[in-house]
């Protein structure tokens, strides 16, 4: 009876440490698997396994709950299709190149450059492109400007993205013995003359989507001259892909 007693105490003792064991030669081969796999994300996986095996080994994760899919996989927000940090990186280089390729431009008032949740933001100043209630590019005075915007757009860096370009007027009301029923007509067609010249310049027009949206989406107050002036503009944006 003591030897039988002595046997099952030395296999019982194999519990303290063999379910840890047993763990991590599962992790390390569902890792392997992982960086076979050709779908998914191979790299975002490997890192969460990475991440698990080192929590064992400091002691922070137990009994085969590791890699547990959690709430949030069960809400369809697992870690693949969380936004990519490639896709931040994208943005903030993009971002980067065009504040300083129109630095003088920018300084002069005649640029300004943002970035929101719908991707980049390049506002021409309407007033430094276009004469008072019309849609004609003052060419003789911006060609350096466009040129300088098509080359960015048709760069290597932006291949295969898509484009807006809208329109924005003040709330002045329209002559009515000019050439425009309404603001919306001028605004539209200044976005279209915008695209023509950017295309003449070596912009694929099909990437682009035109708009005008009158007064409705102002950036300052239209009770000041100051704010008139800076909402007469037009929206050159770099679209982030979850808004194409």
């Amino acid at each position: 009876m003591g030897k039988k007693k002595k046997k099952e105490l030395a296999v019982g003792g194999l519990g303290e440490w063999i379910v840890t064991y047993g763990d991590m030669v599962t992790l390390l081969l569902c890792f392997f698997v992982a960086l076979m796999e050709d779908g998914g994300s191979p790299g975002t996986q490997s890192e969460v396994l990475i991440s698990s095996l080192n929590n064992i080994g400091m002691g922070g994760a137990t009994g085969g709950m590791t890699l547990s899919q959690g709430k949030l996989a069960e809400l369809g927000n697992t870690v693949a299709s969380l936004p990519s940090m490639e896709k931040g990186k994208f943005l903030g280089t993009a971002l980067k190149k065009a504040v300083s390729l129109f630095q003088p431009e920018t300084k002069s008032n005649k640029v300004r450059i943002s970035s929101n949740e719908r991707g980049i933001v390049i506002s021409l100043a309407s007033d430094a492109f276009f004469k008072p209630a019309s849609a004609q590019v003052n060419i003789e005075e911006t060609r350096d400007l466009l040129v300088k915007l098509a080359a960015l757009l048709s760069g290597d860096e932006l291949k295969g993205r898509k484009f807006a370009i809208e329109g924005h007027t003040d709330s002045a009301p329209i002559d009515p013995n000019g050439p425009w029923k309404s603001n919306w007509e001028l605004s539209a067609q200044r976005a279209i003359n915008t695209l023509r010249y950017l295309a003449d310049f070596g912009v694929d027009e099909r990437r682009f989507r035109i708009a005008g949206f009158a007064d409705t989406l102002p950036l300052a107050s239209n009770d000041t001259e100051e704010g008139r002036a800076y909402n007469r503009r037009i929206d050159v944006i770099i679209l982030d892909e979850a808004h194409l």
